[in-house]
């Protein structure tokens, strides 16, 4: 099919079938499952395209986005947050659980009760979230007992621990925020195996601490952008950028000022520029340039002495953060090979609910 109008997020299915693959294969072979982060794609193929590779199920952020991908097919599925979820919410969760194998995040003991109050009997499993050093949510690790045997005692069904290392997302903090993250888990382990609770799943990962994720703690890793990359990985030398999957492909429409304007702006790319970012995108066929002003629905490029591509002519643009982009646009188009384009439905978008 014709090439769509600019802006729009087109994917190298090629990239992206091989970021898969390699990510399985490194679960694989150290012994644990993964359960991929679907916020970063919000689409039932590649959710499918993930499944087929070996994941065991997906991580989701919400209830809306687990109905999504529970209609398309997906049966075990972790919301891995603390829920306090109302009446309508709750039954919700018990239609999903129904279909599919539902497990939910909780990080207190008032949580636990809650959700015990409304959930209990309906095969819904829980894990307690374990805060490892990002210190946004999750009980203290040596507390996890406390709140799983609550959430038991609730008549919810414990399954293990799990955390997020976001704070891996730092130049220099990949690998101590594995280490964190391994230090917090083992000592939550122990903390429930006080409570007599044995953790079946011990569950954590992020993309930056990937490769050094401690798998001899963990059962289970829970990446998310690792499927496409974007510029905060390349920044933090994550992930080249040749294995990048998406771009946000923009026409040249002004060479004013003898810089480049794009016609993506914020809401394409997204507005997000972590401190340690150069900009707020990256070109791959430019790596010396960055996009240095960012509106709506412009960007302003310099190339660091490079020539001006023409006007008119089409480049290609990284996002800073891929789930905020991603999130910005109906439609995912995956560039197949040989210039054939095929619609991808971000099918969980905006499900925020």
């Amino acid at each position: 099919m014709s090439e769509p109008a600019t802006p729009y997020l087109r994917v190298d299915v090629a990239r992206l079938r091989q970021n898969i693959a390699g990510t399985a294969q490194r679960a694989s072979a150290a012994g644990v499952s993964l359960r991929p982060h679907a916020k970063t794609h919000k689409s039932p193929e590649i959710a499918r395209l993930q499944l087929e590779a070996g994941a065991v199920g997906l991580t989701v952020a919400t209830i809306g986005e687990a109905e999504v991908f529970v209609e398309h097919g997906v049966e075990d599925l972790l919301i891995a947050y603390p829920l306090w979820p109302s009446p309508g919410g709750a039954a919700r969760l018990r239609d999903l659980a129904g279909r599919a194998e539902i497990t939910i995040g909780v990080d207190s003991v008032e949580a636990a009760r809650h959700d015990g109050r409304l959930l209990a009997g309906a095969g819904i499993g829980v894990l307690v979230e374990v805060d490892s050093g990002t210190h946004r949510s999750g009980v203290a690790p040596e507390d996890a007992g406390l709140v799983a045997a609550a959430a038991a005692e609730a008549g919810l069904e414990v399954r293990g621990i799990f955390t997020f290392p976001g704070h891996s997302y730092a130049p220099d903090g990949r690998r101590s925020a594995a280490d964190d993250e391994a230090a917090a888990l083992r000592e939550a382990t122990e903390a429930l195996r006080a409570a007599g609770i044995e953790p079946d799943v011990v569950s954590g990962g992020s993309t930056p601490s990937l490769a050094h994720s401690h798998t001899d703690v963990l059962t289970e890793l829970r990446p998310g952008v690792y499927v496409f990359g974007d510029a905060q990985q390349w920044e933090l030398g994550t992930m080249p950028a040749e294995d990048i999957a998406l771009t946000c492909r923009a026409t040249v429409v002004s060479h004013a000022g003898g810089r480049l304007v794009l016609d993506a702006g914020s809401k394409s790319l997204g507005a997000d520029r972590a401190p340690y970012a150069t900009g707020w995108g990256r070109l791959p066929a430019h790596p010396d340039a960055r996009v240095v002003m960012l509106s709506e629905h412009h960007a302003v490029v310099e190339l660091a002495g490079a020539p001006l591509p023409p006007l008119g002519s089409r480049v290609d643009v990284v996002p800073n953060h891929v789930c905020n982009a991603v999130n910005l646009t109906d439609v995912l188009w995956a560039d197949l090979g040989d210039g054939a384009l095929e619609p991808w439905p971000v099918a969980a978008r905006g499900r925020n609910d």
